[in-house]
């Protein structure tokens, strides 16, 4: 048995979410259980819901890899080019926006603070 999945996002499940969006499940198609991630499509147009991690307690990366998004954070609103990237500590309202003419793709990372990670020396 391999210790390792390779899959190439087209190979995802979708699922269509609120807000002009398509889930790519690709924690699912991955098998990983040590933190959560998907990718979100996101149509001109639509939004993912606008939410905090209070209660749940996840810390969160997104990371814009295609289109031109707006981030908004606690009310805020943010250009998020391809390319960017934005932390969120749990109790920080967000949503990602695509005001564009194009599709967005984002990556969206979540992992719960005591999970044990531990930093390399060097990062």
């Amino acid at each position: 048995m391999a210790n390792y999945t390779i899959k190439n996002r087209d190979e995802f499940e979708r699922m269509e979410g609120s807000g002009d969006c398509t889930w790519l499940l690709a924690r699912r198609a991955l098998g990983t259980s040590a933190f959560g991630y998907n990718l979100v499509e996101i149509a001109p147009g639509g939004q993912i819901p606008e939410h905090d991690e209070a209660q749940s307690g996840q810390v969160e990366l997104y990371v814009i890899l295609e289109g031109e998004a707006v981030m908004r954070l606690d009310g805020e609103d943010h250009p998020a080019p391809a390319g960017t990237f934005v932390s969120l500590e749990p109790a920080a309202t967000r949503t990602i926006l695509n005001r564009s003419e194009a599709p967005v793709l984002a990556l969206l990372i979540g992992v719960e603070p005591d999970g044990g990670y531990q930093p390399m020396s060097w990062a």
